[in-house]
């Protein structure tokens, strides 16, 4: 049975398969944009596993307890609806970037849109997110 193809949650307007599947299936992000993107994807998609590999430990959410960590994001997934994600800003570096974007969310009726200015470091190669500067939607 051939999978269906759909249009990726990030909203580059590509094939998911053509878009951030491979960086869910293990390559690397080339830049804090695309890991940006992909980490918005994986929530949509229920990837808890993806946004977990993907946070830096000085995260305030990051957690040992990998299990329940796993369990609040999978949570947070399924009562969520993940309408569209726009992108401000990105400022690359080598070692440090940020990217400023809007999430357009629902929680049933509640409107739980935000903004966010997110930092993401390079650890060994690979970018992680740090922290974000998140503000609500009115």
């Amino acid at each position: 049975m051939k999978k269906q193809a759909f249009l990726c949650p990030c909203g580059s307007k590509r094939r998911y398969q053509q878009c951030c599947q491979k960086y869910h299936e293990g390559y690397p992000p080339e830049h804090a944009l695309c890991l940006m993107r992909s980490r918005y994807c994986a929530y949509a998609l229920q990837l808890a596993d993806y946004i977990i590999s993907t946070t830096d430990r000085s995260n305030p959410s990051y957690s040992s307890d990998k299990k329940k960590w796993r369990e609040d994001i999978l949570q947070f997934c399924r009562s969520t609806h993940f309408e569209r994600l726009e992108i401000l800003e990105f400022v690359d570096g080598m070692e440090e970037a940020t990217v400023t974007f809007r999430a357009f969310l629902k929680q049933g009726l509640n409107d739980v849109s935000f903004s966010e200015k997110s930092h993401f470091v390079k650890v060994e190669g690979k970018w992680l997110y740090k922290n974000g500067d998140y503000s609500p939607l009115k």
